[in-house]
């Protein structure tokens, strides 16, 4: 292995250059689950800090866990009859419904991707 070190003072330094990290921002489910494994997975979290794939990881669970949302409200909504049509007639009816169906699927999104492995 060839590395190149840098003086500093008395010291010799390794010039270590980290891999790119993909392009992406961490939303919600992707900081949650960061979280998650920072407090409580302590060893799969330094794993994959210390291989490079952690922003990796973080960015496929929030797009897999936002899709798996998305469809979840999508086919509650379609189940129990909150549609268009009731936001026209009875706007904070359809609220707190739709507020009930956002919270039930974010709690089968967190038990199923977030906080398992």
């Amino acid at each position: 292995m060839n590395l190149i070190y840098e003086k500093c003072g008395d010291y010799l330094i390794p010039n270590l250059i980290p891999d790119s990290e993909p392009e992406g921002e961490l939303r919600k489910f992707g900081l949650m689950r960061k979280s998650y494994l920072e407090k409580h997975r302590r060893c799969i979290y330094s794993g994959l800090l210390l291989s490079g794939e952690l922003k990796k990881h973080l960015l496929m669970i929030q797009e897999q866990a936002e899709e798996r949302f998305d469809l979840l409200v999508a086919q509650m909504a379609e189940k129990e009859g909150v549609t268009e049509r009731l936001k026209s007639d009875d706007q904070m009816l359809w609220v707190r419904r739709m507020n009930n169906i956002r919270a039930r699927a974010e709690e089968i999104v967190l038990n199923d991707m977030i906080y398992s492995l």
